[in-house]
């Protein structure tokens, strides 16, 4: 890896271990996406998600980093991410979003999905749809020698013209053998200029997007974090490497790249 003003450029060698990584986290969220449901607690999700990464021989890269107890972060309705898993069953209309990372050999994937639970209401299915679809408006955006802030912006724009609101506490970042890298990537236009993308950065782009106002508090437990006005919140995820054509998309299953949220 070679730094550009803070910011790793990786090469090939070092993005093809980074796509592998991020494969595993997709099929860990594939398999979440097939087994979650009304009746299944979020302690599941943890305990599928530990078992996966045991089969894969990785180690889950969430699990004690800055002392977090869990391999996975799931935020049920208001909580907006860093949920504790729990053995609530999860219920009829509840959302869960589902954060994940694996480190494999020397370097992180990191993904994050949003899943309905029966049938939501339509507002919640819209907000759903929505923070998927400004994810991927974020990604258009990712390209060399675009500002990183343009991202932020383009997710922003997309997100405020449907009704909704875009965290501001949280961002993304670059990732790479570290899960938190340069550049911070927001979700929102700062007002400032960025760091100018290059060839070879890989980011993680992921948009945080509430019901209600962007504004949130920390739970006691020092992690948890709700939205202040209680109104749900919905988080999507992925990791890309920028190239001459643009963001390529890290975080693919074997299933393949296909959008997750219930249809419009």
């Amino acid at each position: 890896m070679k730094k550009y003003r803070g910011a790793f450029i990786k090469n090939d060698n070092e993005v093809a271990r980074l796509r592998e990584a991020n494969r595993m986290v997709a099929n860990i969220l594939d398999a979440v996406g097939e087994m979650v449901g009304v009746g299944v607690s979020t302690m599941r999700i943890e305990e599928l998600a530990r078992d996966m990464c045991s089969d894969y021989k990785v180690k889950p890269a969430f699990l004690g980093y800055f002392d977090y107890p869990y391999a996975t972060c799931c935020s049920v309705n208001e909580q907006v991410v860093h949920g504790f898993p729990n053995e609530r069953p999860l219920e009829d209309g509840d959302i869960v979003s589902v954060d994940m990372g694996v480190e494999f050999d020397g370097f992180v994937g990191d993904a994050a999905r949003t899943f309905p639970i029966g049938s939501v209401s339509d507002d919640v299915h819209k907000l759903l749809r929505i923070t998927e679809e400004s994810l991927y408006v974020g990604i258009e955006h990712a390209r060399p020698g675009h500002d990183v802030y343009e991202i932020g912006a383009a997710v922003q724009e997309y997100v405020e013209a449907a009704g909704f609101n875009v965290v501001r506490r949280f961002v993304g970042h670059g990732v790479g053998a570290k899960m938190h890298e340069k550049p911070e990537v927001p979700n929102f236009k700062p007002g400032m200029r960025g760091l100018t993308l290059q060839n070879g950065m890989v980011i993680a782009i992921e948009p945080m997007v509430t019901l209600g106002n962007y504004e949130v508090d920390i739970l006691e437990d020092q992690w948890t974090a709700v939205t202040r006005d209680g109104k749900w919140a919905a988080h999507f995820e992925h990791s890309v490497v920028i190239t001459p054509q643009g963001a390529r998309i890290l975080s693919v299953s074997d299933k393949g790249l296909n959008r997750h949220t219930i249809a419009p």
